[in-house]
């Protein structure tokens, strides 16, 4: 087995949001290596359409606590809900200064609804905002010296020593198997999507980082939390569906069984809409629902959802004009790895990041738009809690003047 030159003071495994917001909020002076199962840019943030939550005020806060909540089935983690939402507006800040570009008017940010949600708080990018944060967090971390990227390379296993996560194995094409070393591990690997029929993730998110963790014993949690979205656009092709997003039912579109009359609110939560279309298809015979997004205007389709209209044309359908055939499809995990409110695992040196965690946070059914802000805000704590420790052990050891390489911070 091969073992690569450099012993790495963090390694990150996954490269969506939180293994990049990881890297950015980790000291300049920490060599960092960062690995991919596939190409970079092959990860779920990348297709997230609907948006970000951000607090619109302190007068905000109960109502989206609740909304979260009540998504959740009130079997939400409570302390990371309110870090969540508390944190929300400082994220936001952090993205504008990446220089991440939400959708505004007169030099206002703009904020939509989606489902489960008592009023407008999401920020959005046209209906592509996880291609908007996480192409422009990729940018920002390309242009880091310490960080260093490998795609096509799969973990296999973790190095433990002691009871300590010390790197981890991995294959890949290019490299043969190979052991990485590093002091700080972090799991951003993402969910599970790729052990479904249909889903809307990336066939290669086969939950890979759980499996090694529960290999080595390390403390998992709802590991049955699953989301099935309520509205992927319907095909007999196989491969990976195409979700239509919470906006657009959030901007007003409806839902429709085979005699066009409605059968459900659709601006309820996920589990509950899903758990509808699915009784209704039943009830019909039939393999789909229909979804309209003729209330939402043309206008507002144009320039909104240019990415949806586009993709259904492709498929035959004009949806300023046209109902279109949509069905239930996996879409999100929110069970994991068991996580502490600093996205600290159960094992030493080894935390873990976005949808492969689990902080409790999403209870048992994820609010609209709350997974790209809860994979940023858990991601930053974890960086800066694993800058503290580290400079914390160093001042214990007396050896402040021979480290300095990646704790001047």
């Amino acid at each position: 087995m091969a073992e690569l030159q450099q012993n790495y003071d963090v390694l990150i495994a996954g490269t969506g949001v939180a293994g990049l917001m990881c890297a950015l909020n980790l000291p300049r002076e920490a060599r960092i290596l960062m690995l991919t199962k596939a190409a970079v840019d092959e990860s779920d943030s990348f297709l997230a359409q609907g948006g970000i939550c951000m607090l619109r005020g302190q007068e905000d806060f109960a109502g989206y606590f609740e909304d979260t909540m009540r998504a959740g089935h009130y079997e939400n983690r409570r302390e990371s809900v309110d870090i969540m939402i508390r944190s929300s507006r400082q994220i936001i800040s952090d993205l504008i200064g990446y220089g991440v570009r939400f959708t505004q008017k007169d030099g206002e940010l703009i904020f939509t609804r989606e489902g489960a949600h008592s009023r407008p708080r999401i920020l959005y990018r046209e209906d592509e905002t996880g291609k908007e944060i996480t192409g422009t967090l990729l940018k920002r971390v390309r242009e880091l010296p310490n960080v260093k990227i490998l795609e096509y390379l799969t973990m296999t296993d973790m190095i433990e020593e002691d009871g300590r996560c010390c790197g981890v194995l991995a294959r890949g094409d290019s490299y043969g198997d190979v052991k990485i070393s590093a002091d700080y591990t972090i799991f951003a690997s993402g969910g599970i999507g790729g052990n479904y029929s249909h889903s809307t993730n990336y066939p290669h998110l086969t939950g890979d980082a759980l499996r090694i963790c529960e290999k080595h014993g390390v403390r998992l949690e709802h590991l049955d939390y699953v989301q099935i979205h309520p509205t992927t656009l319907y095909s007999e092709k196989p491969g990976r569906r195409f979700l239509i997003s919470e906006s657009v039912r959030g901007e007003g579109a409806v839902l429709y069984d085979r005699t066009g009359c409605r059968f459900v609110d659709e601006l309820q939560p996920r589990d509950v809409v899903t758990a509808a279309i699915r009784e209704q298809m039943k009830k019909d015979g039939t393999d789909f629902v229909w979804l309209s997004m003729e209330p939402l205007g043309e206008k507002t389709i144009l320039e909104h959802f240019p990415n949806i209209r586009r993709r259904c044309l492709e498929e035959g359908y004009d949806v300023a004009k046209q109902w279109i055939p949509v069905v239930p499809a996996q879409h999100y995990f929110m069970g994991g790895i068991w996580v502490d409110s600093d996205s600290r695992t159960s094992m030493q040196r080894l935390f873990a990041v976005g949808e492969t965690s689990c902080n409790g946070v999403h209870g048992a059914n994820r609010l609209a738009s709350n997974s790209l802000l809860e994979s940023l805000v858990f991601a930053k704590r974890a960086a800066e809690k694993i800058a503290g420790d580290r400079k914390r052990q160093f001042r214990c050891a007396g050896t402040e003047t021979g480290v300095q390489r990646w704790m001047d911070v």
